[in-house]
C-alpha cells in the first residue's frame, strides 16, 4: 500500500547571507518555484504546503498550486530557528485543525533548486524499501577534504589530526585506503511523521538511510558564489 507523504516547503522571510533569496529570480524564475515545481512533478505528495512568514513567497506558492494553510509564527521565523520546531508546528496545525497526519513528512528547502522530481521519488522508494525511520540526501566528501585528513589547530598554533587527536605524521596519504565519507546536502529530509510526537521528538529516528544525490543535483545555495554556480548550471541546460 502506498504511504501518504506530506511535503513541507520551508521559506522564512529573513536571510542574512542572501537577503530575499527565496523570492529572488534565479535564471528568471523565483528560487522557491524550483522546489515547488519539482515536488509537484514527483507525484509522491498527498499534500504540498508552504510554511513561511513571507507574503511574497506565499503568493508565488499559491500561484504554483502549493497550499499555504497558515502564516508561520514570528517565534519560529528567526535566523537560528531549527527545522524541528517548524515541522512540529506545521504537522500539529494540520493534525489539530484538519485531522490530517501523513505517514511520512519531507522537508523541502528552496536552497536546493537543482533537486529533481526523480530524486524525491527515489528517496520515498528508499524509505519504504529499507524500512528506515528517515532518509537524508548526501554528497560524497572529496578526498582532499576527508575527515581523516582534517586538522585542529590549538591556541599556540600547533596542528593535530581532527579525528582521534593524533600527530599529523599519521595523516593518511593514499585516498584509496580511506573509507568513504559523506555530508548532508540539504536537498531531502524525509522522516516518519510519528517521530515528531514521541517522548523524545526527532526527525531522524535510529535507522537513517542515505540517498546519494548525483552531482550537481544536491547543490545547496548558501552564498553568492553558490547562486552563480546554480545559475550557470541551469543556463547550460538550455
Amino acid at each position: 500500500m502506498r504511504p501518504t507523504v506530506l511535503g513541507v516547503v520551508t521559506a522564512r522571510a529573513g536571510s542574512k547571507g542572501l537577503p530575499g533569496k527565496n523570492t529572488r529570480l534565479l535564471a528568471g524564475k523565483p528560487l522557491i518555484a524550483y522546489t515547488i515545481d519539482a515536488a509537484a512533478a514527483s507525484g509522491v505528495f498527498d499534500r504540498l504546503i508552504l510554511t513561511t512568514d513571507d507574503e511574497r513567497a506565499a503568493e508565488i506558492a499559491r500561484e504554483r498550486g502549493c497550499e499555504v494553510p497558515f502564516v508561520r509564527p514570528a517565534d519560529l521565523s528567526a535566523d537560528d530557528t531549527p527545522h524541528q520546531p517548524v515541522m512540529e508546528h506545521a504537522v500539529a496545525w494540520l493534525r489539530d485543525r484538519e485531522k490530517y497526519v501523513a505517514d511520512w513528512t519531507m522537508i523541502l528547502m528552496p536552497t536546493s533548486p537543482l533537486r529533481r522530481p526523480g530524486d524525491i521519488t527515489a528517496a520515498v522508494d528508499l524509505a519504504v524499501r529499507s524500512g528506515a525511520d528517515s532518509v537524508v540526501s548526501v554528497d560524497e566528501i572529496p578526498a582532499h577534504y576527508h575527515p581523516l585528513r582534517a586538522l585542529t589547530v590549538d591556541a599556540q598554533g600547533w596542528a593535530r589530526l581532527f579525528v582521534g587527536d593524533r600527530p599529523v605524521r599519521e595523516r593518511p596519504v593514499r585516498r584509496q585506503g580511506m573509507p568513504g565519507a559523506w555530508v548532508f546536502n540539504g536537498a531531502i529530509y524525509l522522516f516518519r511523521t510519528r517521530l515528531l510526537f514521541e517522548a523524545e521528538p526527532t526527525m531522524y529516528g535510529d535507522r537513517v538511510a542515505a540517498y546519494v544525490t548525483p552531482r550537481p543535483f544536491g547543490h545547496n545555495i548558501d552564498d553568492e558564489d553558490d547562486w552563480v554556480e546554480a545559475e550557470r548550471f541551469i543556463a547550460a541546460q538550455g
